[in-house]
């Protein structure tokens, strides 16, 4: 997956969070994803700025990926 690809789906997940819930569907992309972006070797800034989003998410896409190596997301 690309960083274009993840960017997509950060983006999809933005936009399609419900009334004061983005920045959790932003945590959860990290979670979900944060394999593949430590895998990939890819900057959370990059895929934040391919999104569209404020810079401020970096920090929240952050601390998804670190808490993707001690959580899983129920379905």
């Amino acid at each position: 997956m690309t960083q274009e690809d993840l960017a997509k789906i950060l983006r999809q997940r933005y936009d399609c969070a419900k009334r004061n819930e983005s920045a959790m569907q932003v945590h959860l992309f990290g979670i979900e994803y944060g394999e593949e972006i430590k895998q990939g070797e890819y900057k959370i800034s990059d895929i934040v700025a391919l999104a569209g989003l404020d810079k401020g998410y970096v920090s929240e896409v952050s601390k998804g990926v670190k808490l993707s190596t001690v959580v899983e997301r129920k379905r």
